[in-house]
């Protein structure tokens, strides 16, 4: 059976909700930019072997992030200076 649009689209939800939730900001923007550039990649792919085939490596991945998520909250560092935000008071 072939994945229909929703179930892509839900797992690119999916995907983008949880690399959200690194801790590291670096992880974080990467795995976010990887995700939204392999998707928009193979957006015109027809054959559906190779759909399936990139939805397979897609779940594999969101696996991963799972995990590393879980690690990475083991192991919490200091936010970085640009992950601050700034409030400046006017006098």
């Amino acid at each position: 059976m072939s994945p229909n649009r929703i179930q892509i689209l839900s797992l690119y939800k999916t995907l983008l909700r949880e690399a959200s939730k690194f801790s590291s900001y670096n992880f974080r923007n990467y795995a976010l930019r990887r995700i939204k550039d392999s998707f928009k990649e193979n957006k015109n792919l027809n054959n559906e072997e190779s759909i399936e085939s990139h939805l397979s490596e897609a779940r594999k991945n969101l696996e991963i992030i799972k995990r590393q998520v879980l690690i990475g909250r083991m192991y919490d560092t200091d936010k970085l200076v640009i992950e601050h935000e700034t409030k400046y008071k006017s006098n």
